[in-house]
């Protein structure tokens, strides 16, 4: 019973303490979600497709490792398609960069920032494996507002750049879970609209090729010299 009642008290110190440091942060909307979702069954012929790691052209480190993943699960859900491991066994190749995270103030005082977006660019390309013919190009926008307003303590503020960093990083992955759900729906209505309709098999040599037919030989009438 004492041990119930210490740590009562031990959570109700933690969060009448926390105010009294001045700290308030938090996210908007939901974190990203892993599982649980509705998987999508397309009709007509599976579209194979293969998801090749997204290049990074921002300076946000290892941010092209999270909105890979984040590609990859969500168009295995809802796109349509059937994702596959390796090109090799793919009709489809999808590509694409992370262009652009900018981290614009929306609200700021005197004191710095109080509330902040993430904003970020994601441009994809969905290619033929076979003849290399680019079937698809789209440029999706994710967003996420995050906001902290801390009294920092310690040497160099240094907590309440942690803090303000975690909150950073929760809202670029929401932006690039956002990302991947518009780029999956996106996918879905191309598919159903025939875009990636899979090639048709490739014909045999020896099948389908028309022989060619002797042709009679007709008998020409002989004509003979008058005497």
């Amino acid at each position: 019973m004492r041990h119930i009642l210490l740590l009562i008290w031990v959570g109700l110190f933690v969060l009448i303490g926390l105010p009294a440091c001045g700290y308030q942060f938090g996210v908007e909307g939901n974190g990203p979600t892993i599982g649980g979702e509705r998987v999508v069954k397309a009709e007509g012929p599976p579209v194979l497709l293969a998801i090749d790691p997204l290049q990074n052209r921002t300076f946000e480190r290892d941010l092209e490792i999270k909105y890979s993943q984040y590609l990859r699960r969500q168009f295995k859900l809802t796109s349509g398609a059937e994702v596959v491991r390796t090109p090799q066994e793919a009709d489809f190749l999808l590509a694409g960069a992370i262009e652009s995270v900018s981290l614009p103030s929306l609200t700021f005082t005197q004191n710095g920032t109080q509330e902040s977006r993430v904003s970020v660019r994601v441009k994809v390309e969905v290619k033929n494996r076979r003849t290399g013919k680019v079937l698809w190009v789209q440029t999706a926008n994710g967003a996420a507002e995050f906001f902290v307003s801390a009294t920092p303590e310690g040497e160099g503020g240094q907590t309440g750049l942690q803090f303000n960093r975690i909150l950073q990083n929760r809202a670029l992955e929401q932006a690039g879970q956002a990302v991947a759900i518009d780029l999956s729906d996106r996918f879905l209505i191309a598919r159903e609209q025939g875009v990636f309709n899979p090639p048709p098999p490739q014909e045999k040599k020896d099948q389908g090729a028309a022989k060619p037919t002797p042709q009679a030989s007709q008998s020409q009438p002989r004509t003979e010299p008058l005497p």
